[in-house]
């Protein structure tokens, strides 16, 4: 077994990842947990969660320092279950070290016109609603960490506003308005919380709204994965900013 424990720059944090089943959440809980970090990992799909606590415990019978999974099968759309979670993590942990708000949905590429309200509805709980409950749940365990840090994945569609893209750009608007907000609102605390736009990125989310696009020329999610790791750790000290990792 390797011995790498003196490069854990995330040593000891227990960190949230939501969307933790596929994509940049799975890539990025695997990485936050090769830093040293404790991960909660949620979603709706436990399958995609027990491949991921397979994943991280392969790697640490391999390396020492390797941090643990906790994974929490859950629907955010079903925000109760957010604030059982949050009770749980007080109860175990007294504390949230990081957040990684990564779940999101892409919603209904259609004229707004078109857009159905189930679609609307699904798109604004897990985008928008699900997002103010974590802060609503965790707020206070994010202070209570000596470095909390939180992290929100978000999109430029929210500043860009394509044609097509009402639901997932009005999403996006109203969850980079929310999280600035709170971050003004926490200006004098240790904890820094930032939102980032990825860019496009080769997951399913993209293949479905760009059917037509080669997924050969986009960053993997491991790619951006190894960029959001230094985001949640304590030496990061932006805060209330729009991270684009395009620029």
């Amino acid at each position: 077994m390797t011995d790498k424990t003196d490069n854990r720059p995330l040593a000891g944090r227990v960190t949230l990842v939501t969307g933790a089943s596929r994509g940049i959440g799975y890539a990025a809980a695997i990485e936050l947990a090769k830093a040293g970090s404790h991960i909660i990992a949620t979603a709706r799909t436990q399958g995609g969660l027990e491949d991921l606590d397979d994943a991280i415990r392969a790697l640490a019978k391999k390396e020492k320092g390797i941090g643990e999974a906790t994974i929490v099968p859950m629907d955010l759309k079903h925000p109760d279950g957010i604030d059982q979670l949050g009770k749980a993590v007080y109860e175990r942990w007294g504390r949230l070290d990081g957040l990684l708000a990564n779940a999101g949905l892409l919603g209904e590429i259609a004229p707004v016109p078109h857009i159905t309200p189930k679609k609307f509805d699904e798109t604004i709980a897990v985008n928008v609603t699900a997002n103010f409950r974590l802060i609503r749940s965790f707020d206070q365990l994010l202070r209570d960490a000596p470095s909390g840090r939180a992290v929100f994945m978000s999109s430029s569609s929210a500043q860009s506003r394509k044609a097509f893209w009402g639901v997932y750009a009005a999403s996006k608007s109203a969850l980079d308005a929310m999280v600035q907000s709170w971050a003004e609102e926490t200006e004098i605390t240790n904890l820094r919380v930032n939102l980032v736009y990825p860019g496009p990125v080769r997951t399913q989310m993209r293949a479905k709204a760009m059917p037509g696009e080669d997924p050969d020329i986009l960053p993997t999610p491991s790619d951006i994965a190894k960029r959001i790791v230094p985001l949640l750790a304590p030496e990061y000290q932006a805060h209330g900013e729009i991270i684009n990792f395009r620029d």
